[in-house]
Order: structure tokens, then sequence, then C-alpha cells
């Protein structure tokens, strides 16, 4: 400000207060010409009843060194206008352009007091002040009000075009180059010999999602996703796949017939008060986007690790695609419980949560019961414990961890049907941040695997990971990650007659850099290495190069 302007304000102190009032127009402070959501809730904030008193501001105490000259604008002028959660601001910085917003409402205000003849409530050297300042700001004011107008004309044509009053679109595509390579391709943990020689090809595939968003309240949300995709996992035809082993496996891998589009997810999230949230699934239920994973920067399948057991601890893999309830007790607080029960089912509708034959349904045929207790002091801790148990009515071959893993682990009495089993998972999983450019996140989990007809087995199966995550390196908005881990592994009980526990460990090690091309484009290369691939040393190490572009729109 010029000594010229400050002078202004010796005639009086309460214009000085009314000049300060400019800060109450939050029209200035939030109008931004790229942002037409902005605009409306800077509109919001204007259009709120005039205050009575200035005890009504929840951030204006007696001792403020300006509360003498508010009290008396509230009484002599009545102009002051607070934001919508009854503050008033004071300490924030002063723009021209608010200045000259603040000033145009105080006038209008006097003009009004002049207009119903209480004009005696005004002193004519406020008065004069006030035109004074009017003058000098003639300027700004001419220009927030062609800004306004250009705004307001821009609103109404969005308006006249929008998709919909409550429901906004937001889409993910993804092209993805990668080869698998190595000496001979794995074979089971007890498997006799070697495989044949891994003799891959490159390839480039795809993935696009289409989720669309509805709020009825504003606190409330259905999500209708649509899923198209020919990115085939690097193991899909089983032993006889590419690598011989789903621990190749990308964490975004997606085939559709024909690179067709469906509907692969639906469910509605709701607050059933405010410590209480509720998401109820009707297809395409899963742990892991219902619950914290606690691995922040990896845990998207678009812009987290390339890998498949990268993503999070295979505890979260429990009811994958299921139907059932998610409730979250104190989502927003330092402790957290959550509880959920999904009923997985098939796409082709097979069996599942929708098909009412014998071991299927809701509650007879596969479900999960789950829960988890977070815990998150501050801002730099945040620890999790979990479990999980899971029921497999017989109807498919097990796969306990979702091809996750080892297919021992995943069906240590053998991939077929017909076997009924059950699992209890447990699992501690936790993030820590160093500083805001530097995370270490892990989890380690146990499981216990038993039939529940015919001759009595079981399995125990272990597995842990931990990820690093360099925040802002080379550019902001970049991340480099490293991650390693061990994937499900039996360590002991009594299995299927004649296949003795894994022989070998495997170990999961992948890099990866997330360069940030612009807030719309990400580029992600990286190296997924296996070694001792399906828990078997006699197994050559298996690699997976690959290059994703994530698009979001």
């Amino acid at each position: 400000m010029t000594k010229r302007f400050w002078n202004l304000f010796k005639v009086s102190p309460v214009v000085l207060a009314a000049a300060f009032f400019a800060a109450n127009s939050a029209l200035a402070a939030e109008v931004n010409e790229t942002n037409v959501s902005q605009l409306s809730e800077a509109q919001e904030s204007n259009n709120i009843d005039q205050v009575t008193s200035v005890s009504q501001f929840s951030d204006v105490q007696p001792t403020d060194w300006a509360f003498q000259a508010l009290q008396s604008l509230v009484e002599r002028y009545g102009c002051i206008a607070g934001y919508p959660n009854s503050t008033y601001r004071g300490n924030r910085a002063l723009t021209r352009y608010e200045f000259a917003a603040g000033l145009n409402a105080c006038l209008d205000r006097v003009n009004e007091l002049i207009a119903t003849a209480t004009a005696d409530l005004v002193s004519k050297q406020d008065l004069a002040t006030l035109q004074r300042l009017q003058e000098e700001y003639s300027a700004e004011l001419a220009t927030l009000r062609g800004r306004v107008d250009g705004l307001e004309a821009r609103t109404s044509e969005l308006e006249a075009n929008q998709f919909s009053t409550t429901t906004k679109l937001v889409g993910e595509a993804i092209f993805n180059i990668s080869e698998p390579f190595g000496g001979n391709r794995a074979v089971a943990s007890n498997a006799v010999g070697a495989g044949p020689k891994l003799d891959s090809n490159t390839t480039f595939g795809d993935r696009v999602r289409l989720n669309l968003y509805t709020s009825f309240t504003g606190k409330d949300q259905l999500q209708t996703r649509l899923t198209a995709g020919n990115i085939i996992n690097n193991n899909a035809t089983g032993n006889t796949g590419a690598t011989g082993t789903n621990m190749t496996r990308l964490g975004y891998d997606v085939t559709t017939a024909d690179n067709s589009v469906s509907i692969d997810k639906l469910n509605y999230a709701f607050n059933f008060k405010d410590s209480v949230r509720v998401k109820v699934d009707a297809t395409g239920g899963e742990l892991y986007e219902n619950v914290d994973v606690f691995n922040p920067d990896f845990k998207s399948s678009g812009t987290g690790a390339l890998s498949r057991y990268g993503r999070f601890s295979p505890i979260y893999r429990q009811g994958q695609n299921g139907a059932g309830l998610t409730v979250t007790l104190n989502p927003n607080g330092p402790i957290s419980l959550t509880g959920a029960y999904l009923a997985p089912s098939t796409g082709n509708g097979l069996f599942g949560a929708n098909n009412p034959a014998t071991n299927n349904g809701l509650f007879n045929g596969d479900n999960t019961i789950f829960g988890q207790l977070s815990f998150k002091p501050n801002k730099a801790l945040n620890i999790g414990l979990t479990y999980a148990h899971s029921y497999l009515a017989g109807n498919a071959a097990n796969s306990f961890f979702q091809s996750t893993g080892s297919g021992f682990a995943n069906s240590p009495f053998g991939a077929v049907a017909g076997i009924r089993a059950e699992s209890n998972n447990y699992g501690v999983e936790a993030t820590f941040l160093f500083s805001p450019k530097l995370a270490l996140s892990g989890w380690g989990g146990y499981t216990t695997i038993s039939t529940l007809a015919g001759a009595p087995r079981d399995a125990e199966v272990w597995y842990y990971g931990a990820t690093l995550a360099l925040r802002d390196f080379g550019k902001e908005g970049n991340v480099l990650g490293i991650i390693f881990g061990q994937p499900p592994k039996v360590t002991g009980g009594n299995v299927k007659t004649g296949s003795p526990l894994d022989s070998g460990t495997s170990y999961h090690l992948e890099g990866l850099y997330k360069y940030k091309v612009s807030d719309n484009i990400q580029v992600t290369p990286g190296l997924l290495v296996i070694f001792n691939p399906e828990n078997n040393n006699n197994n050559d190490t298996e690699y997976v190069g690959t290059l994703r572009t994530t698009f979001t729109f």
C-alpha cells in the first residue's frame, strides 16, 4: 500500500475497519477463472445473512486488536458477513481485489442506510472518505466486475451443457508394454525337473476404466465402474503360460472378451452418522478399495506398483469381487475400526452371492468376514492389525490368495473343485513417513488353512513385504520406488498326500520410477525380478520389464 492510501484512514477508525471488512467478502478470495466449482462456493459464502453480533464469529475474541472496530461496524452499519462455518478469518492476506470487493459491499450498505432514512448513523466525514476510497479503487472494482460477469456467463454455459447435476465422470486409460524373460519356465515347488525354455514375446495391451460417481446428498456416493482391457497375465493358462508362475503377474492385468466393456463394480457408500461410514457392494467389492491398505504410494493398480504382489498385503485379496457390507467406525479419527462381510461371485454367475443354487448365495456360498483396527496417532505413523476368515464352499478350485503367490500356497490341497475349506488370516501393516518425501511401508501375514470335509488336511502360510518411496525424486510429483518381499509360502501343516512342503523360498524385488508428465499423464518404467519362483530353488530367476503409461481424465 502507498503512503497516500494509508493517510486516508486517519479520518476514522471505523472506516479503517470498514476497509478491512474486505476480508469478509469470500467472492474475491475464492473466484478462480479456471475453476467454476470454486466460484459456486464463493457465491454461497457471499450470500449468507449478515451477522448481528461480533460474538457470532468463532475465531474473533475480545482480546483481538480489531475487536472494537468489528463490533462498531456491526452495531453502526450492520455490514459484516462471515463464512458459512461461522468464521471471520481476520488473519488472511488482503489483496487489492479483495479490498475492492469489501469496500464495494460497505458502500452498498451505506446506500441502503441512506435510502431508509437512517443516514444519521453515518458521519459526513466517513462518507467522504469512503467516496475517495471508491474513486481510488475504481479500476479494480471495474476489473472485478468484468471477471465476475465473465465467470457467470461461463457458469451458465456449463450448467446448460453439463453431463449431470449429480454425477461426475472419472476415467483412466493404461497403455502397457511388457515382456517376461529368463532361463526356463518355472515349475511347481514339488515338481521334478526343469520347465521348458521361457520363450515369450513383447506385448502391448490396454486397460480402460470409466467411473461414474453420483452423489444425492453431498455426503454419499454411488459408484458405477465400466472396464475393458486386453492385458493378459503372464501365467494366464497355468503352468503352460509364459512364465509358469503367478508371481510374475502385473497389478493391472485385465482381459475382457474382445476388449469389450462390462460393469465390474457397483456400490453405494454413505454416512450413517458422522462417525459411521457404510458401504454396500452389489458386485465387484474388494477389501483393498474399502479399507486402508497402508501402502499409499503403490496401492493403485493404475498409478502404483507394477506388480500384483507389490500393491499391498495378500490378506486384502480375501473376498475379492464380492457383494456385501463394509462398516467403518470413526473413519477420520486416530483410531478406527472396520468390519466387512463379502461373498465373492464369478462374472458368469456360475457360483457366488447372486446364485440361488445349493452351496451358493449370500450366506451359504464362499464368503469372507473381515476386521481391521487402525491406529494413526500422527501424520508420520499409521499402523493396522487385520483379521480375515474365509470360507470356500467347494464350487471351484481353491485359491486362498486369489492367484497371489505360489500355486501351492493358493491350493495346498489340490487345485480341484469340491474341496470345502476355511482359512484364518492374520496381518500387521504399517506406514512410516521419515519426511514428506521419504515413506516406508510394510506388511506381514500368517494364514492357517484347513479342510472341512473328507480327509483332514491343514497348512500354514507366511508372507511379508516392504516398500520404499522417494517422493519428488528428480521432479515434483515423481516417485522412485523399491519393493521387496516374500510372497505366500507353505511352511507347515498336513497337506495332501504326496505333496511335500515348499522346497525353497521365493523373493520378490521390484524397482520402478513414476514420472509425472503432467497432471493427467504418468509414465512408469520398471523391472520385476522373482528369485526362486514358485518357492522352488531349482527354478531360474525370472524378470518382467514393463513400461506403463497412465492417462487420467
